[in-house]
């Protein structure tokens, strides 16, 4: 199966950090968090990567320019999600089944199961469900008082979007053009026509948005030396 990873934003709430550097190419542990990525699906026999990209494509490019098993394609300076996708509909088979990700979080996520589970109910869309910590405490409060604090609690019930996805060629078709988000009407569409399903992952799992986020990744890749 192909992976395609989504390297084409700016990474604005990065601040200083890619003023110079590509999201993708931000290291953590002296290496770009995109290489970290690319490893998790090595270790599932997956080594042939399409990387979509967009802000300092050249960047990007230049890092990828030795290596056979990194295309990197420029899909546009201000296209969303979706029509980075849309673009390179003509290089999938009818009905083929890819796994697309982005390049900016990093997981332990079982390729596998995650596999297994898309092919069993013959979805358009597989994607990995992530109960992350909040950022914050919660409070529950009783008039004024406050009853019960819990400080940075999982989301219990609640379960968001952890990217590692799995798709199938005919999703594409629900995109209409480069401004679609993917995340919104495409997906929307799948998930009224019941070809939606969740992967859900309970261990390891982090994106990095800002530079918290950024921060905490390099200190478990102090601590830990892999995230997968």
């Amino acid at each position: 199966m192909k992976v395609v990873i989504l390297s084409g934003g700016f990474g604005t709430r990065l601040g200083e950090t890619t003023k110079k550097t590509p999201k993708p190419l931000v290291k953590i542990g002296g290496r770009p968090i995109i290489t970290h990525i690319m490893n998790h699906y090595k270790k599932y026999g997956y080594k042939k990567f399409i990387v979509l990209s967009g802000y300092k494509h050249s960047i990007v490019k230049e890092y990828f320019k030795n290596n056979k098993n990194v295309k990197v394609i420029y899909t546009g300076l201000k296209t969303f999600t979706g029509g980075r996708l849309k673009r390179i509909k003509k290089i999938f088979k009818k009905e083929e089944d890819f796994f697309l990700t982005y390049g900016d979080a990093v997981s332990n996520v079982n390729l596998n199961l995650l596999k297994n589970l898309h092919k069993k109910n013959k979805a358009l869309v597989t994607v990995t469900a992530v109960n992350p910590d909040t950022k914050y405490g919660l409070l529950e409060i009783k008039g004024r008082k406050v009853t019960k604090f819990t400080e940075k609690p999982k989301f219990f019930d609640k379960w968001i979007n952890g990217g590692f996805f799995i798709m199938n060629e005919k999703l594409i078709n629900f995109i209409k053009n480069d401004q679609t988000i993917l995340e919104k009407k495409p997906l929307e569409l799948a998930a009224k026509r019941k070809k939606f399903i969740a992967y859900k992952h309970n261990k390891f799992w982090a994106c990095m948005d800002t530079q918290r986020d950024l921060k905490y990744l390099k200190n478990y890749w102090k601590k830990n030396k892999r995230f997968s």
